[in-house]
């Protein structure tokens, strides 16, 4: 897994998270199974089978998280006047006439505001390190090149 990038606010969100996923939430599932199993036959026990599969993804959601904050870059995008994480870029697309901005960053941000993009996209990898009025070019799966120029970065917030 590639290293994260995640602002203050977002990593404290995860921290809390994990603690409850790995703690309380992951004691509820458990104590849930145990009741489903003192109701008799697993074969055809639905209570069992919803629980232990809220149990799987439970415990993968765990791993992301710790594999995530184990690798985390902690970004303050406050001085920055380059795109990059942590920060918020209006673009303007060819052939488009109104900008769109874009929060740089991970998924894991999840911006109610802004359409998050991620570094590793191919438009991200094209934005990041460029400066206002730069222009990018970036491939589509498609095959198409599409450019834009970057017209305004601050922080995100």
């Amino acid at each position: 897994m590639e290293q994260s990038h995640l602002s203050r606010p977002a990593h404290d969100r995860l921290q809390e998270e994990l603690k409850h996923r790995s703690g309380p939430f992951r004691l509820e599932i458990s104590e849930r199974i145990e009741r489903a199993r003192e109701l008799g036959d697993l074969k055809e026990n639905a209570d069992y089978d919803a629980a232990k599969n809220e149990q799987g993804l439970n415990e993968a959601r765990v791993r992301q998280l710790e594999q995530m904050l184990r690798d985390v870059v902690i970004v303050d995008a406050t001085d920055s006047d380059t795109v990059g994480p942590g920060t918020i870029a209006t673009l303007l697309f060819d052939g488009d006439d109104e900008p769109q901005e874009y929060l740089i960053g991970s998924i894991e941000e999840r911006s109610d505001t802004y359409e998050v993009l991620s570094t590793s996209s191919p438009l991200g990898e094209a934005l990041v390190g460029k400066k206002v009025d730069d222009t990018a070019s970036y491939e589509t799966p498609k095959g198409a090149t599409i450019s834009v120029t970057v017209t305004a970065i601050r922080p995100a917030e």
